[in-house]
């Protein structure tokens, strides 16, 4: 029996070396940081969901803008791309700096996987329920 594929963000190649730059340029610890952001997203996309530079900043698409994530000079973010996300997640984001739009972390410190997971499905949700009601309502 063969053993099942872990499913991956589908991507073009140059988006994919595009996102791949990207974090090549960012320095240590940041670089690893946005990593493990990066490793938390794509472990909960679905499969058709892709990987792309939107804004200058590695993102990732799936029936619409979904997440994104960067490194700047004192901290990353994650840009959960919904205005109305951190406010939802406010409970579990307090212990966090945030800006409009934005969820800021320590250059050196990821973002709890759970989190990233819990945001991501929430999006995922959101773009998938506006989908819907854009074609067929």
């Amino acid at each position: 029996m063969e053993k099942k594929a872990a499913k991956k963000a589908q991507s073009a190649p140059e988006e994919l070396a595009a996102v791949e730059a990207y974090l090549a340029k960012v320095p240590e610890p940041a670089r690893r940081t946005l990593e493990s952001v990066r490793a938390a997203i794509r472990a909960t996309v679905p499969a058709d969901a892709t990987e792309c530079i939107s804004y200058g900043m590695p993102a990732f698409r799936y029936k619409g803008a979904l997440v994104g994530y960067a490194a700047f000079k004192g901290h990353c973010s994650f840009f959960p791309m919904s205005a109305s996300m951190l406010d939802d997640f406010a409970e579990e984001v307090k212990n966090f700096r945030t800006a409009k739009g934005t969820l800021q972390f320590p250059l050196d410190k990821p973002l709890p996987a759970t989190l990233v997971k819990k945001m991501v499905r929430a999006r995922v949700a959101q773009n998938e329920l506006k989908h819907r009601t854009a074609t067929h309502g």
